[in-house]
């Protein structure tokens, strides 16, 4: 489990796991869990792309899924956001149809894009990883507090002239880049639960922004790990395990929730002149 060929998968998968759940705080935030459905898709057809073309599949995976991303944001600003990024998400699958009906690959490349591989992580793709994983950070520390104010009280954010949309083009572009950073571990199509699961799981115990962000963090980490060391027992795809124990952790956090929740009703001083 911990051989040579192996600690590569450790180290990306561990970037990815600081990374997604940190964005996916403001994913959930700010209900655009469809959106970051919508970006890996994209981000699997440009791999698709240049893989056909002979290039870097990680590059292709950028442009795509930040062009995605852009168009989104674009054209959400003059229609319904969710039929937008619904039809970009069909026209996406379509084009990736399209160049794997075209490329030469061998089928479990294309597979491992789609569901991951945890033995497909290169030595290159360590470095561009941490570069990615290390610019969504930044770049999440430098939007947190526009971000935090246009997802929780836009009223208040447009009040000290914080224009929401400018906003959330950055955001978008931020979502483009953890998906780059993501996609190569977990696959283009169980990407977003990785960034949805551990943040909403995290939600559920804690309100205040920043602790959940770092419990989003344990939790992702938590189930990377453990989907790493499973698959490499199993032969299973990481993606099942990661989609798998990240909705586990969000049904045991909804359970804990309902727990606090009756065990301080019952705590709860009854009202005066009511009986016991």
């Amino acid at each position: 489990m911990f051989a040579d060929y192996m600690v590569n998968a450790w180290i990306v998968a561990t970037v990815v796991a600081v990374v997604a759940p940190v964005v996916g705080f403001f994913v959930v935030l700010r209900g655009s869990a469809f959106v970051s459905h919508a970006v890996p898709e994209a981000a699997f057809a440009g791999a698709a792309g240049a893989s056909l073309l002979g290039l870097n599949t990680v590059v292709g995976l950028g442009v795509f899924a930040l062009g995605a991303s852009l168009g989104i944001g674009l054209l959400g600003r003059r229609g319904r956001h969710d039929v937008v990024t619904a039809l970009a998400l069909a026209m996406l699958l379509g084009m990736g149809s399209l160049f794997l009906s075209w490329s030469t690959e061998y089928a479990p490349e294309i597979y491992s894009l789609l569901f991951g591989e945890v033995l497909g992580v290169s030595g290159n793709e360590i470095g561009l990883t941490a570069v990615l994983g290390a610019g969504c950070l930044g770049a999440i520390a430098l939007l947190y507090r526009p971000l935090l104010l246009t997802s929780v009280v836009p009223e208040i954010a447009a009040a000290r002239g914080i224009r929401g949309h400018r906003v959330e083009m950055a955001f978008l572009v931020v979502v483009a880049l953890a998906t780059t950073t993501a996609v190569p571990v977990v696959g283009a199509l169980l990407m977003f639960s990785l960034m949805v699961g551990p943040a909403a799981a995290a939600r559920c115990l804690t309100d205040e922004p920043l602790r959940t962000m770092a419990l989003s963090v344990v939790i992702a980490l938590l189930t990377v790990w453990s989907s790493i060391a499973a698959a490499y027992q199993t032969n299973w795809p990481i993606g099942f395990f990661v989609t798998a124990l990240a909705f586990g952790s969000y049904l045991l956090a909804h359970a804990v929730r309902w727990v606090r929740q009756v065990y301080r009703r019952s705590r709860a001083p009854l009202p005066a002149g009511a009986s016991a």
